[in-house]
């Protein structure tokens, strides 16, 4: 960290060194070579990766999953760490060709919740769609042209939401997969609502339903 940083966050610096972590001092301009931001905060860490194996990530506890399936957008990816940790759900899953959750920009739009959830890497997205059927969770797939409203589930049900691709959505495999496809209502002119938007209704929606006292 530069000296600028050290002098704003001395209760980090403090934090850091109980912890064991060594702290080094360095420029402005070696923070501005490290960091990939335009204007960098002048702190930079190096960490291990935060992924888990799929294997033993989900339990019979589980209630509320996020699988991001080919979701090449670092922002989005992020983004929607960032809701399904809010939301309070049990895990998100990155299946196929799914981005990097530990590429600069999705770290920074989890805002945090990178670390507060467990992930799991899992190139086998079949895999991990037979992981959260055997956790007990139903597979339901967010997609535009379903027939089934979102309205017109029983929302409580513990439940692993599937997202696609920004641009071209979940392969036919994928959704043949799932128990259902649903889709979001659009009662205006928009043709479609973005991932990270439809992530947050589909999971809210869920995590809110399983939260509404009984009767």
């Amino acid at each position: 960290m530069t000296d600028r940083a050290a002098q704003a966050h001395p209760d980090l610096v403090a934090t850091a060194r109980e912890a064991g972590v060594r702290v080094s001092r360095i420029t402005d301009r070696a923070a501005a070579g490290l960091s990939e931001t335009v204007t960098p905060q002048g702190i930079v860490a190096v960490c291990t990766v935060l992924d888990r194996p799929l294997e033993g990530l989900l339990g019979p506890s589980a209630r509320l999953v996020a699988v991001l399936d080919g979701v090449a957008d670092p922002g989005n990816a992020g983004t929607v760490i960032r809701v399904a940790d809010a939301a309070g759900a049990d895990a998100v899953l990155l299946t196929g060709d799914s981005v990097d959750p530990h590429n600069g920009k999705c770290v920074r739009a989890s805002a945090g919740s990178l670390f507060h959830l467990p992930l799991a890497r899992v190139r086998d997205t079949a895999a991990a769609l037979g992981a959260c059927r055997a956790a007990g969770l139903r597979l339901l797939a967010a997609h535009g042209y379903a027939d089934t409203e979102l309205g017109a589930l029983d929302a409580a049900v513990p439940t692993a939401w599937v997202f696609g691709n920004e641009a071209h959505g979940l392969a036919p495999e994928v959704l043949s997969a799932v128990d259902l496809p649903v889709r979001i209502p659009l009662y205006g002119a928009a043709e479609s609502l973005n991932l990270a938007t439809a992530a947050a209704v589909c999971l809210y929606t869920s995590a809110m339903a399983a939260r509404r006292p009984a009767g």
